[in-house]
């Protein structure tokens, strides 16, 4: 059974942390991966979520996918070098990666956007056009093994497409 991992952290927007877990569980096995193993992150309204790994302790090796959710977790996601590191090394891989709303700030920071077309949450567009990227407001863009959705209510076409890479 493939594995994909959802990145989370302090302050991560449930929709799109729950929305995509449950998703993903019908068919893969899924790991919540924080910057530490075993610890509960809190969620903008006060949900709290346990994560199963620590990103030191994982490896892109082991994951078909990736999922990055938003909120303002990313910022925190971004702060710590091994979550970088994950991120890179899946962005290395040429392995699928989707991020919704703020979650193209991890892009930004971990994979070269340069010439690459994404989307996010509007208040992050000139982040991501400062990394090299060309933002679109649009539902879901495809970019390569990136896929980029600007809010919760994009969260339906972002799966529907994140799903059918995977399985490509």
């Amino acid at each position: 059974m493939k594995k994909i991992a959802i990145l989370l952290e302090n302050l991560f927007d449930e929709h799109e942390l729950i929305y995509p877990y449950h998703r993903l569980k019908e068919t893969y096995e899924v790991h919540l991966v924080g910057t530490d193993k075993d610890t509960e992150y809190v969620s903008k309204s006060g949900l709290k979520v346990k994560s199963n790994h620590g990103s030191l302790d994982v490896k892109a090796d082991d994951y078909a996918a990736l999922f990055i959710p938003g909120g303002f977790s990313p910022d925190y996601m971004r702060r710590s070098n091994a979550t970088r590191a994950l991120v890179q090394e899946f962005d290395k891989q040429k392995k699928p990666i989707a991020a919704i709303c703020h979650g193209p700030w991890m892009l930004a920071s971990c994979c070269d956007l340069k010439g690459k077309e994404v989307t996010s949450f509007p208040s992050i567009k000139d982040d991501l056009i400062n990394a090299g990227a060309r933002w679109l407001d649009q539902e879901v863009v495809v970019a390569g093994n990136l896929i980029t959705a600007r809010n919760p209510g994009d969260l339906p076409a972002i799966m529907k497409k994140f799903l059918e890479i995977i399985e490509q």
